[in-house]
């Protein structure tokens, strides 16, 4: 069992910043790989950013050079810093771990509610 709740999505200006968070409880041995995930409007859920127990990570091409995915264990919370942010980022997005394995692909086994995130011209 592990519960995520995200936190931390908002409205802002193209350009603007903020960060997401995660909160992690239940059996957290099982959040080997944690991940954000994006769904707009009429869109496939993609994924954004994912980092493994360890710190290792991978980005999105479209998030690459604009987004951190980080992890603090000892708090069993999950980030996304969002720099640069642009239109086409607005989407509901969502916090999810899986205990197997670690992807960009939304096959995860375990879901937050997700937060909203608007970003305006």
């Amino acid at each position: 069992q592990v519960q995520l709740v995200e936190s931390g999505g908002g409205s802002v200006q193209a350009g603007g910043s903020l960060r997401l968070s995660c909160t992690v409880s239940g059996y957290t041995y099982n959040t080997y790989c944690m991940g954000w995930f994006r769904q707009a409007p009429g869109k496939e859920r993609e994924g954004v950013a994912v980092i493994d127990h360890i710190g290792r990570t991978a980005y999105a091409d479209s998030a690459k050079d604009r987004f951190t995915i980080s992890r603090d264990n000892a708090k069993n919370t999950l980030y996304l810093q969002m720099n640069g942010l642009k239109p086409e980022d607005t989407a509901m997005y969502s916090c999810a771990a899986e205990p197997v394995r670690c992807g960009l692909l939304p096959s995860y086994k375990y879901w937050g509610q997700g937060t909203q995130v608007t970003v305006s011209s």
